[in-house]
């Protein structure tokens, strides 16, 4: 497939997901596409109501801090996801905030917010923020090697799904 035709499938492929985002907003949850990666959930607790706040300096001296905070009981998830190569999760969204962690490769994020769904690329060592909610976005591996990334969830407790 030619460049072209590669940036209008991915074009494409983005106002389908913004349009699935905006349809399932108005009538019912968006559906995902199908997923060819991976994973393994490697635990599932109960998060009770908590404040946690670390604060300091770095060894430049700078402040430094990190606040999270939930409110109500929240089920958190550890998930291992392995990609092979040209593997990806699908667009998907979920029920609440992650953080993944890039354990080994490469991957690119495309977000169904961003102009012609540009994705951003994480190697290994790197970590970025999903939001959940109404975000919709596709992790994809687009290399040769395999990549590997840790997700910590969290959701309200007894909401379904990741």
């Amino acid at each position: 497939m030619n460049i072209a035709k590669s940036r209008l499938a991915w074009v494409s492929a983005c106002a389908a997901a913004t349009g699935a985002l905006v349809t399932g907003l108005i009538a019912v949850q968006a559906e995902a596409t199908t997923s060819t990666v991976k994973s393994t959930q490697l635990v599932q607790a109960t998060v009770l109501p908590t404040t946690l706040w670390g604060h300091g300096k770095t060894a430049a001296g700078d402040r430094w801090g990190v606040l999270l905070a939930t409110y109500g009981k929240s089920d958190g998830y550890v998930v291992d996801n392995q990609f092979a190569p040209d593997q990806t999760t699908g667009w998907h969204s979920h029920l609440g905030p992650s953080v993944i962690f890039v354990v080994s490769g490469t991957v690119t994020n495309y977000e169904s917010s961003a102009p012609d769904c540009a994705g951003r690329t994480y190697s290994a060592g790197t970590s970025f923020t999903d939001p959940g909610g109404t975000d919709v976005h596709m992790l994809r591996n687009e290399t040769g090697l395999p990549a590997e990334t840790i997700a910590v969830q969290f959701i309200h407790q007894y909401l379904t799904g990741r």
